[in-house]
């Protein structure tokens, strides 16, 4: 079992996830940041100094901070459209490798006809002559 762990634990996907994770939280708290020091205070500004994180209802004892939880959907709406952008340009990258090898499989392809072609030019020619 610790065996089957060591493997499992060993493999790339695993350490690619776990890259990613962290990578990804990093990056969550610079959107985060971006959100809340520097687009909401100007998005405030904008709409006539509203502070966005004081927004609150109050019901009873019960406070609801509707302001934090339009700031949360502005992060999520930044990171969604980061994540969007990366996996387009990773699809580009990928796309551009997949076009070079057929490019290069129909180059190789066209040089093994022409070798075919200049091979079979070289070859001496046998006439045959028909007699009577």
């Amino acid at each position: 079992m610790i065996k089957e762990f060591k493997d499992f634990i060993s493999r790339g996907n695993v350490v690619d996830l776990a890259v990613g994770v962290i990578i990804g939280s990093a990056f969550s708290k610079i959107v985060s940041s971006l959100v809340n020091d520097i687009l909401m205070p100007v998005i405030g500004i904008l709409l006539g100094g509203i502070d966005f994180s004081n927004l609150a209802i109050k019901i009873g004892k019960a406070k609801i901070t509707y302001g934090l939880f339009i700031q949360n959907i502005i992060d999520f709406l930044i990171i969604a459209f980061c994540v969007f952008i990366f996996v387009k340009i990773v699809n580009h990258l990928s796309n551009l490798g997949h076009k070079q090898e057929e490019q290069t499989e129909t180059i190789e392809t066209e040089l093994s006809i022409l070798k075919e072609i200049r091979d079979q030019l070289k070859k001496p020619k046998t006439t045959k002559v028909k007699k009577k």
